[in-house]
């Protein structure tokens, strides 16, 4: 994705159904657990880069011995920074007990994260501040083992405030500024209540069921209880993505299914999902279930995972990121005149290369049948040379843009930032037939627009083609997402601010204070939840117009090359990812209330030069 956005988080959770002397004498080490947490966590690092943090409970604890531990890191490197500080515990342990490590009780006895159950969570900064208080996972302490809590997930949730209100709560500063916090306050809530109920017998399934229905969001969360028991459940919708793999000796669950597959090394079908509104709890015993925690509502996954967000090692993912590119090659050969012999091929950045090899499939599928129907044309005078000049034909691809990861844009100044923003990707000079040859790009989304305008049109133009055009693998984005990902401000999508100007030329200046009115007053009411006044925006335009005051506005006012943008259609996206068919952001249609009252706040926002989240 050419603009950054910050997104999702990643989730990783362990439980060790064995003693630590059996993996030793299975897998020949007693930190086996741990290092299979690590894989787990550095497999899903794309999730989360702002933060990491680990949790762990010991289980069969002497009295008055620690037995839930939790650390965390906003370090530049933050999984390694973790794990680096863990394992320093096991060294500070071999000087003093050189062969400690063939001692499993030693381990588990000297080593704080050393746990049956553990706890792994990467973060990307979608609410409060990016301080390590911040990080997952967040912890609950008690002197009842069972009212000890560590928490951690992948969600947004927009109804914290209802929330405190609803156990009686009065947040403090922190709080408010955590959704975690508030989901944590809700979670221990119940579970304390429980275990006051049915003391030494803690039913989590009948606590998670009265804390989870009052979330408003798209949620997997995993937690850990101080009894050894301990939970992964995910939204009703299952909005945010969940799998877990179950064997003899180990309970896992993750964001991922690939990187389950491969740091366990196991078939596709031994990795499940976790289906909407369902958990997997387990016991202290090490027994688990699946259970259904939320009735499970219209399944509305994620489609950015599919798109951009989960790591295409995954067969289903990287054969979907294939067809999204394929399903843009008619939009293509039209806006090229089905002129193959002057068109260039590329992508851009990197992440958009699955797609890119999709369309290009999509192109050379075309070219072979115009090869087949040329040549049946000939009938039996056939030449030689022009048989061989039309067999050779290919679809021109080339490697237009190397990004310098070593550019820092570190200078604050607006004028000089800007100018150092062009230089973060380098040009293959030469690729181009000035003037003659059009060139064509894939991203995987245009959010924002900022870096096409800044750096990359800027830099294709200096090849000179006939024409730019710039491909979505995504359809236009136009409306903030409050389910996990960092898009909560209207002003920042290019497509809105496409339709707010076609707005004003087009003389409905009244229909933008109509909206801001109408949703003034449904919050006045308490009624923004009800409906998304802002899909009237779009509503006057066909998506080719909002894409064409789109290419207007990321085409520099000094570049004169034509520039046209390509999206994929919504239709076309849910064929490519037919499990996966949340689209919000692209539609507006929300899967829960709160999404509504988000787009609305956002737009009152906007409306009132409020540079502010919109929950």
């Amino acid at each position: 994705m050419s603009d950054e956005i910050k997104h999702e988080c990643g989730l990783a959770f362990i439980r060790l159904r064995k003693p630590f002397s059996y993996y030793k004498q299975q897998y020949g080490t007693v930190m086996w657990g741990l290092n299979k947490l690590y894989l787990l966590m550095e497999k899903q690092h794309n999730r989360g880069q702002d933060g990491a943090g680990v949790a762990a409970v010991k289980l069969n604890v002497e009295p008055g011995n620690p037995f839930l531990n939790r650390i965390r890191s906003n370090a530049n490197q933050p999984i390694a920074d973790v794990f680096t500080k863990i394992n320093q515990d096991v060294k500070d342990l071999e000087m003093y007990m050189p062969d400690c490590l063939e001692h499993p009780n030693v381990m588990k006895g000297h080593i704080p994260f050393l746990g049956e159950l553990l706890l792994g969570h990467l973060r990307y900064g979608t609410q409060g501040k990016n301080n390590v208080e911040f990080c997952h996972p967040f912890i609950k302490r008690h002197t009842v083992p069972a009212r000890n809590l560590a928490l951690a997930g992948n969600f947004n949730l927009v109804n914290t405030d209802e929330l405190f209100n609803l156990i009686d709560i009065d947040p403090g500063e922190f709080q408010k500024q955590s959704d975690l916090a508030a989901m944590m306050e809700v979670i221990h809530h119940f579970l304390v209540k429980a275990d006051e109920e049915n003391k030494g017998n803690l039913d989590v399934v009948s606590a998670l069921r009265k804390a989870v229905k009052l979330f408003d969001g798209g949620f997997t969360v995993g937690g850990l209880i101080g009894n050894g028991d301990s939970f992964v459940f995910r939204d009703a919708n299952g909005i945010r993505p969940a799998y877990y793999y179950v064997n003899e000796d180990v309970i896992v669950a993750a964001s991922e299914r690939a990187a389950i597959r491969t740091v366990f090394n196991v078939g596709e079908n031994e990795v499940l999902e976790l289906m909407p509104g369902q958990g997997v709890i387990t016991k202290s015993d090490g027994t688990y279930s699946v259970e259904q925690i939320l009735e499970p509502k219209e399944r509305r996954a994620c489609s950015f995972e599919r798109i951009y967000f989960s790591r295409g090692s995954d067969e289903k993912i990287y054969k979907e990121r294939t067809q999204l590119g394929y399903n843009l090659t008619e939009q293509v050969l039209n806006a090229v005149d089905h002129d193959l012999k002057h068109t260039i091929f590329s992508f851009i950045p990197n992440t958009a290369e699955v797609a890119f090899y999709g369309m290009w499939k999509g192109l050379d599928d075309y070219m072979k049948r115009v090869k087949i129907e040329r040549i049946l044309s000939w009938g039996n005078n056939i030449d030689p040379e022009k048989l061989s000049e039309m067999i050779s034909r290919k679809v021109r691809i080339e490697k237009i843009a190397i990004k310098d990861v070593k550019m820092r844009t570190f200078i604050t100044a607006d004028s000089s930032r800007n100018e150092m923003v062009q230089h973060v990707y380098d040009i293959t000079y030469g690729t181009v037939q000035k003037g003659l040859d059009t060139l064509v790009v894939i991203d995987d989304s245009i959010v924002r627009g900022t870096t096409l305008k800044q750096s990359i049109i800027r830099m294709l133009a200096r090849l000179e083609p006939k024409k730019i055009i710039v491909v979505s693998s995504a359809p236009q984005i136009r409306y903030p997402d409050c389910y996990g990902i960092d898009m909560s401000k209207l002003g920042d999508f290019i497509a809105f601010r496409a339709a707010y100007e076609l707005m004003k030329e087009t003389g409905k200046e009244k229909c933008l204070q109509d909206m801001y009115e109408r949703c003034k007053e449904l919050q006045r009411m308490g009624q923004l939840h009800t409906e998304n006044v802002v899909q009237q925006l779009y509503k006057p335009f066909t998506p080719e117009q909002i894409s064409e005051k789109i290419a207007q506005l990321i085409t520099p006012k000094e570049v004169k090359i034509p520039v046209q943008v390509i999206f994929q259609t919504i239709e076309s996206l849910h064929h490519a990812c037919p499990t996966n068919l949340g689209d919000w952001y692209f539609t507006g249609d929300y899967p829960t209330p709160g999404g509504n009252r988000v787009v609305n706040r956002a737009f009152i926002n906007f409306m009132e030069g409020k540079n502010v989240r919109g929950y």
